[in-house]
């Protein structure tokens, strides 16, 4: 009852300062860097509750996050009014965490519904051609769509193999991580960009030379070590199968249709401009963006409707991963608010040291510094407003972002994308990854352990790419 009235709490205020709204706009350079300290601290809950304290943050991480989206608000609104407030809220929960959910949701329900049944045999050619084509389905179908339908066959083809932790940390690699990097719909951080004026087709573009170069060295790399383990074997006893070989089977394969009405759907708001649109409390509210989010609502629908129940049952197919999802980044996305204008203000902001990071002595930017330091953060705390916050340190017009400083859009892209891969927190696929392999009797490597791994195979690998690339 008290969760409803704090609901509808929040609702009148936010409804009661509509009418403010209109012309009410935060300028970054006025605020201080203490604004900054819920965004941190709902990322650091994010990072540690569920290692430190699993059972706390697994039933209450939703209070947890709306006390820190409340720690800014409720003191924002007191300092600088409910109509600057209301519409920096509305603004950021409407045109950018509301598109971004629906997109996620869209996936999510797509993905579930497709069942590959049916065994192969887990050898090294079979399991490398497997994360091959795990990492391109990952850039059209989001690598949370392809890591949770993949993981369970790849799982059940290496049911019998002795040695298989490394099969679910290079998946975790490139399914749930690399392979999202050419289109808007792999990965949260690029649709972001997509929603901020990068073009669809942007990523594609300047990310594959990075993709192909990564993802070769990885499943080379992968084929040896598993080579390697798989002939260990040969001698010893062979183990029982549970899940014996038998014919593959693709079910509920409307949805792959349903997948392609997806792209098509984002490609509509990304191409068709009919220069329609309603001013909303202040809010420009485009006609293309407002079909966009009405197809993808309709096609989760339709996948809902058509899918036989045999095949979500088969994926244990639930809303939790989604909720938890939403919760978190509604969060993120209110917390981000101060941060995002302080950064947008450049030397102006409380952020000038950071700023003075990215860009040498002349004013241009340090193209390895947005790389490692998007990186850096994405690796430990969440890609997607990592990716926002860098897109705005280096000036956030998308145009110029595009063209001239393409580089540096590549480099921000990279390092959201890719480094998501160094820890389990990186990005929202690892833990799923996790959870359902330790489930299906995978000794998976502790946290720091994953950090063993991703600190001898992908930090070399980067280091390769900022020489070769940046």
């Amino acid at each position: 009852m008290l969760s409803l009235l704090s609901r509808r709490g929040a609702l009148a205020w936010l409804l009661g300062a509509l009418p403010l709204a209109a012309h009410a706009s935060v300028n970054g350079a006025e605020l201080s860097g203490v604004w900054a300290i819920p965004f941190a601290g709902l990322l650091l809950s994010i990072a540690t509750l569920p290692l430190l304290a699993p059972s706390l943050w697994h039933h209450h991480f939703g209070k947890i996050t709306a006390g820190w989206a409340l720690l800014f608000a409720v003191p924002f609104a007191l300092q600088h009014g409910a109509g600057t407030t209301g519409h920096e809220l509305l603004h950021t929960l409407l045109l950018e965490y509301l598109p971004f959910i629906i997109l996620l949701v869209a996936l999510f329900t797509v993905a579930g519904g497709i069942f590959l049944r049916g065994n192969l045999h887990g050898s090294p050619l079979v399991n490398t051609t497997f994360l091959g084509l795990g990492t391109l389905l990952a850039s059209f179908t989001g690598t949370t769509g392809a890591s949770m339908l993949l993981i369970r066959p790849l799982l059940r083809a290496n049911d019998n193999r002795r040695h298989k932790t490394h099969v679910v940390v290079f998946f975790i690699f490139l399914v749930a991580n690399i392979g999202g990097s050419l289109t808007p719909l792999g990965d949260p951080p690029l649709f972001l960009g997509f929603l901020k004026g990068v073009s669809f087709g942007w990523t594609m573009v300047h990310l594959l030379p990075l993709m192909a170069f990564s993802s070769a060295i990885l499943l080379l790399l992968f084929y040896l070590l598993d080579r390697y383990y798989y002939h260990r074997e040969e001698n010893l006893p062979p183990l029982p199968d549970p899940t014996p070989d038998s014919k593959l089977r693709l079910e509920g394969s409307i949805n792959l249709l349903l997948l392609g009405a997806i792209v098509g759907a984002v490609l509509l708001s990304g191409t068709w401009k009919p220069g329609i649109g309603w001013e909303v409390a202040g809010l420009h509210i485009e006609l293309q963006n407002v079909v966009r989010d009405g197809l993808l609502l309709a096609i989760a629908a339709l996948s809902l409707a058509l899918t036989p129940g045999r095949c979500r049952a088969a994926n244990a197919f639930n809303w939790g991963p989604m909720l938890e999802v939403a919760k978190l980044f509604a969060g993120i996305f209110v917390t981000m608010i101060p941060v995002l204008a302080m950064l947008k203000a450049g030397s102006e902001g409380a952020f000038a040291s950071l700023v003075a990071l990215t860009n040498d002595e002349t004013g241009a930017p340090l193209n390895p510094a947005y790389f490692w330091l998007t990186g850096a953060l994405s690796s430990f705390l969440d890609n997607a407003p990592t990716y926002l916050v860098f897109f705005n340190l280096a000036g956030g017009e998308p145009g110029h972002l595009m063209s001239t400083l393409a580089p540096t859009l590549t480099a921000i892209s990279a390092g959201a994308v890719f480094m998501g891969a160094n820890s389990y927190i990186g990005n929202a696929p690892n833990f799923m990854v996790k959870a359902i392999a330790e489930e299906r009797g995978v000794v998976m490597p502790s946290f720091f352990g994953y950090i063993g791994w991703s600190v001898a195979i992908l930090i070399p690998v980067f280091l390769l790419m900022t020489l070769l690339f940046f």
